[in-house]
């Protein structure tokens, strides 16, 4: 591993994406994305009784598919690191309490995904593992009920609010293989801009977005048009927009090639989810879902993934606080 400029690791030998899977729920299932997820649930309780028990049920069978797709045997998977939004990670840690593989339990709101990516390729790269399995979870009904209101008072949602994805992402990352490979990481820093709307998400992590963006671009000392896309996690239509607006303010001209994870999920006009998608599936399952698979395609060769997230939770935000806010981003090429 080789570090270059402020936060920007160059690994040595990269690691490969074996292979993906995704789980996603009802709403999702009427998405744009429909066809590109392994598995469309009809209902979100999955025939469990409460909605945090289907959480744990859907990454424990995102896992299990994945590690099948993967044709990696359980056994010979070294570490997994996963997380999710509920307190204390129950999703995670109950619904792989059975995988009998080393656990890290690992908490970077909607930025897990990439997080777990960014630790699975230093673990590789440096020799500590063979294969890693990464997976994140979250569900509407089991977020609403923890960040916001419970779903029974019906409260009317601002515009600038986003709909948390119901699903999983999971992938197997292996020390050796043909690619796509995980070239760069840049862990991002916390950034807080002073905003305390909990219902707008977006404008609060797009400067986080920026951030990591930024040091990625001059610590690697690449431009934009290197990547055939640039994605972020769940800066939803208002965080993208303030994102372009922000990057074109310091010089990097973006509009072209980037694109949000919880604007391509839903379809806003049909779906009627304001903002769009947030979660920390929602960079996970649209990335298992749609980009890896484009990646394999070769129809793109290129992308840089950012993951946001908002390291809030209910009792800051009743308490007054702003909401801190961070981005983690992974280049991965073919």
């Amino acid at each position: 591993m080789i570090r270059l400029g402020k936060q920007t690791i160059k690994l040595n030998n990269p690691p490969t994406i074996v292979n993906t899977a995704s789980i996603v729920g009802p709403k999702e299932s009427e998405g744009p994305l429909a066809k590109y997820f392994d598995q469309c649930l009809e209902d979100e309780f999955w025939g469990e009784k409460t909605w945090e028990k289907a959480e744990s049920k859907i990454i424990k069978e995102t896992v299990n598919s994945v590690i099948s797709k993967s044709g990696i045997p359980s056994n010979d998977i070294n570490f997994c690191f996963a997380g999710d939004l509920l307190n204390q990670c129950i999703s995670s840690s109950f619904g792989l309490r059975e995988l009998n593989i080393p656990f890290f339990g690992i908490f970077g709101a909607c930025s897990t995904f990439v997080e777990g990516l960014c630790l699975a390729s230093v673990f590789l790269d440096s020799g500590a593992a063979n294969n890693i399995l990464c997976a994140t979870s979250s569900h509407f009904c089991s977020a609403e009920k923890q960040f916001r209101f419970p779903l029974e008072l019906g409260n009317q949602r601002p515009p600038t609010a986003q709909w948390t994805v119901t699903g999983s992402g999971a992938v197997v990352v292996s020390k050796v293989g043909t690619g796509p490979y995980i070239t760069h990481i840049t862990p991002g820093k916390i950034v807080d801009m002073g905003i305390k709307d909990a219902n707008n998400m977006g404008a609060a992590m797009a400067p986080a977005a920026l951030d990591t963006l930024i040091t990625h671009l001059n610590d690697t000392q690449r431009k934009p048009s290197y990547y055939d896309a640039i994605i972020t996690g769940d800066l939803g239509h208002i965080g993208k927009e303030i994102l372009i607006e922000l990057a074109e303010s310091k010089g990097f001209n973006i509009k072209n090639i980037y694109n949000d994870c919880g604007v391509l999920i839903f379809d806003k006009n049909s779906q009627d989810t304001h903002s769009g998608g947030s979660g920390c599936a929602c960079i996970g399952t649209v990335f298992s879902g749609y980009f890896f698979k484009q990646l394999k395609n070769r129809k793109l060769n290129r992308i840089l993934l950012i993951a946001t997230g908002a390291l809030t939770n209910a009792t800051s935000s009743q308490q007054g606080e702003s909401i801190p806010s961070i981005a983690h981003a992974v280049a991965i090429e073919n």
